[in-house]
């Protein structure tokens, strides 16, 4: 993959939003060496933002490594801490992913399940940009909590 990489602004409003502030928390927890201690948090958050040229560089059969399938577990950890800190239950993130890349991400609150996503081309795995890396969360998180609204006795148990 080409060095020029999408830079994210210091000043972007979104940088100072619960999300990112979580996914910084969530790629920080990950990194048992300490790397990212210094990391302004646009640099930890930039191997999340590619564009569309960077993608079509990334290889259509790959296997995804360790760092990637690393990230996206710390998107959809991150969604699940804001889900408990919306509705005080506890959401529990399940992910299973096959070596090429394939599988599914399911977050359950209690015996619940209230995301399901299918994924695909894990390897490739980024947005186009910070803004609708967070769109993304928001709607997810959004029918999350709906569904718990909904069903809050199943959410409970």
């Amino acid at each position: 993959m080409s060095e020029a990489a999408v830079s994210i602004e210091m000043q972007d409003p979104i940088l100072e939003t619960d999300f990112a502030k979580e996914m910084v928390r969530q790629m920080r927890a990950i990194d048992t060496y300490g790397t990212y201690d210094n990391w302004p948090v646009a640099k930890i958050l930039a191997p999340f933002v590619m564009t569309k040229e960077q993608r079509r560089e990334i290889p259509v059969i790959g296997d995804p490594d360790e760092i990637v399938m690393a990230r996206v577990k710390a998107f959809y950890n991150a969604i699940s801490a804001l889900i408990e800190a919306e509705c005080g239950l506890i959401a529990v993130p399940m992910m299973n992913l096959t070596h090429e890349g394939f599988g599914r991400s399911i977050i359950t609150v209690g015996k619940l399940v209230v995301m399901d996503k299918t994924l695909r081309d894990v390897h490739r795995f980024s947005f186009p940009s910070l803004s609708k890396m967070k769109d993304e969360a928001d709607k997810l998180l959004s029918v999350a909590l709906e569904i718990i609204g909904k069903h809050p006795d199943v959410a409970g148990m």
